[in-house]
Order: C-alpha cells, then structure tokens, then sequence
C-alpha cells in the first residue's frame, strides 16, 4: 500500500494512475481507482491546494449537500440528456448513500429533497473522503500544481512492466511518469479553491476542444445603475423567473427562493437560471429576463384579483407580498395604492407583479460562482469509462467536463458518478 498522508509534498516518480485535482470528483475517482486496482498498483492524487477539500468545506453553508433525493439527466445542463443519464446510471444516488453510510457519514434528507450529513459538517464528508482514500492506497500530493501533462510516444520506457507510461505529469515540484491520467480539475468557479481553468488548458493540449462560452453557473445577477429592487436588500420570497427570445418565446423558467440584495438578485431560482441567462445573450443578445413575484398567478389573474377587490391595489398586494415590494410595485406603476385604478394602471401593475423586466447587466463572476458551464464536451468521452476518445489513457470527472447541474447537491452527485465510472475503468485499463 501506498499510504495517503495529509500534506505530502513529495512526488514519487511512476504512478500506474494519477489523479489530477483531489477535490470532490478527483478523491472519488482516485478511490475507486485504488479499490478496484488493489494494493498493487500505485494510485497518486495531485492537487495544488494547500489544504484539499476547500469546495466541499464551502458547500451548503458548511454542511456540504451531498446529493439530492432524485437526480435525473434533467437537472443538468451543458452535454445532451442522454449522455449525463448514462453516466449518472453507472453511480445513481443510492449508491451514493451506501458508499457514504459504509464510510461512517449517515445522510439525512431535508424537505427540499436535499441530503446531508446528519453532523451538519462538511467536515465530515471531508474525512471520510479523506479515511477512504487512504483506506485504498491513495497518495495524496499537495501542494503540487500540474502545470504540463504531456502525452508520451507509443514507444516510451515501459519501467518495471510491459505496460507503457503514457503520459509525464509536470508539477511546479516535479514530475512524475503515470500509466493513466484521470483529469478532475473542475471548472473556472472558486478559483482561489484551485479550479481557475487549468484543466481546460490541460485538456486542450492534449487535443480536446472545451465549449463555448465557458461562464459562470449558479452566480448571483446584477442589476442595472439604481434599479428599484437594490432598494429591497435582504428581501427573501419564493417567485418566477423567465427567460425570454426577443419575441417572448420561453426559453426556461425557474421557480424557488428568490433574494433581492443590493447589487441584484441571489437566492435558488435566481442561480438556477443565471447559467442560461449567461449562455442566451451569448447567442442572441436581446433575451429578457422577467420575474413573477407571484408564480402561481397570471396578468390576467392578477387584473381579475385588482377589479374585484373591494379595498385599493396596496392593500390586495400586501395579502400576499412584503410589504415592501408591494408598495415599490404600485409606485412603478404610477398609483399610491390607494383607490380606484384606471384600467391601464391596473394593466401596469398586473403586468409588473407577474413579469417584471429585469435589466441584467452581469453576474458576479466565477470567484462567486458555485459552478462552471461548459468544458470538455461529452462527444469527445467514452461514456462506458469516462476515456477520452481522442487521448488513449486519459480519463475524465467532475466539473471539468461540460456538465453543470441545478442547486441542491446535482453537481456533487455529477463528481460521485463520473469519478467512480472514471476511477474503475482507469483501474481495469491495462492498454
């Protein structure tokens, strides 16, 4: 065995499987690697962090959201559906429970179908992690930072055995000669974590394409100049977004918690959207963004609602909104929210309350971000092994392939089924 320690900064020389990246799916990978493989072969995590782990430390306020109750293709964006469904199948959360539950981290399921550990810290999940990569052999090397994985002539040294190292794994601490190679640097997003786009650098070296655009996902939006809703900071409310073609054509909804802070827009629905939103002006810059801040009522609802009320607009609007918003919605419609309301008044404000323009300017960049859109495309990875089919020996996890799922643990059950698919097989080549 090859004993995983805490803060290695040595570089062995060969490995039969490195690593690259030990974050959610690198030490996932690089354990199913390691129990598949068995005590025989050397499995070495690379990662250029000080400390590991720092993204999984952050997730969930601190909790870390595992996974959710169900997880389906849907609740990803990037590569096709039936590509994400396919790899998701191999490691479905089930799964995930059991491999956490034999770790010693018991999940419990919150009622927004979210599951954490029961601890309430990520912490936990960490350790784990931690415990069992150990457990399997794992050398973990940090702070090492891969800065050249160079692939290797068909003719290279094959070193203590018939098999070939394929590939050099340059370090700004050295190098090390690897069998296979499986790439788990993330995206873009928390780039002081580590994932600030060098994988991708990576991967194109090696003669893969990354998608266009590369953007931020689950970021908060900002809003234009002094727009009314900065006046509504810390206003939290489930509502609607919407996003729109030039024509109005809907493109995709959002539905959940929904926060108005000072530069803009947070909370769940916001982040679930703000991937397309970021992708959509990229291809056709007049799409709109709109808010219902009442999702289960139309304009035509709403006007029916204003005409029958025996009291003014302000005071039906404060039945069911903040106060505060319900007075800022009557004030951009022109009335004080007292009386009678002339019908296009009334028009105004029942158009406002169900779908408000919002004037997105931008997004508050991937140091903020949860996840990246974009990356390695799924058409240039064999599913069945996560192989590149452009690289023998190379393989793939996690947030460096085009996949990005919503908020509530899908891209931390994307690490756990990529990384397990990319870890066995990597283990079972013997190409």
């Amino acid at each position: 065995m090859h004993p995983q320690t805490d803060h290695a900064t040595h570089l062995p020389s060969t490995a039969d499987i490195a690593v690259v990246g030990a974050g959610a799916a690198g030490l996932f990978a690089a354990i199913w690697a390691g129990r598949t493989a068995g005590p025989t072969c050397r499995v070495v995590a690379v990662d250029g962090a000080r400390k590991l782990g720092a993204k999984i430390l952050v997730a969930g306020g601190g909790r870390c959201n595992v996974t959710h109750h169900t997880v389906i293709e849907h609740d990803f964006a990037g590569s096709s559906p039936p590509a994400i469904r396919k790899v998701l199948r191999r490691f479905p959360v089930d799964e995930t429970v059991r491999f956490f539950a034999t770790a010693g981290v018991d999940l419990k399921q919150e009622e927004t179908g979210k599951l954490f550990p029961v601890t309430d810290s990520a912490r936990t999940v960490l350790n784990a992690l931690m415990t069992e990569a150990t457990t399997a052999g794992v050398q973990c090397v940090h702070p090492a930072r891969v800065t050249a994985i160079e692939a290797l002539p068909a003719d290279a040294a094959a070193g203590d055995s018939s098999e070939a190292f394929r590939f050099r794994v340059v370090t700004d601490g050295g190098s090390c000669l690897a069998r296979r190679v499986v790439l788990c640097t993330g995206g873009k997003s928390l780039p002081k974590s580590g994932s600030d786009g060098v994988g991708h650098a990576l991967a194109r070296a090696l003669g893969h394409s990354i998608t266009t655009p590369v953007v931020p996902a689950l970021v908060p939006l900002l809003l234009a100049g002094d727009h009314w809703i900065k006046q509504l900071s810390g206003l939290t409310l489930p509502a609607r977004l919407i996003l729109t073609t030039v024509s109005g054509k809907r493109l995709v909804t959002t539905t959940g918690s929904t926060l108005c802070t000072h530069q803009g827009l947070s909370g769940p629905a916001v982040l679930d959207i703000s991937r397309h939103w970021l992708v959509a002006r990229q291809a056709e810059p007049g799409v709109r963004l709109l808010i219902n801040w009442l999702p289960e009522e139309t304009p035509e609802s709403v006007d029916q609602l204003l005409q029958t009320a025996t009291r003014g607009p302000l005071a039906v609007l404060r039945q069911r909104l903040p106060e505060r918003l319900a007075r800022q919605l009557c004030e951009q419609a022109g009335t004080t929210g007292a009386g009678d309301l002339s019908r296009a008044v009334r028009k105004t404000l029942g158009q406002l309350v169900t779908a408000t323009p919002l004037p997105v300017t931008g997004d508050r960049g991937f140091a903020v971000a949860e996840a990246t859109a974009g990356g390695v495309p799924l058409t240039e990875v064999n599913l069945k092994t996560m192989e590149s089919r452009i690289c023998p020996g190379l393989y793939f996890a996690g947030e460096v392939l085009d996949v990005d799922g919503r908020i509530g643990g899908f891209n931390f059950q994307w690490a756990w089924s990529s990384g397990f698919v990319a870890g066995t097989a990597a283990a079972q080549d013997r190409g």
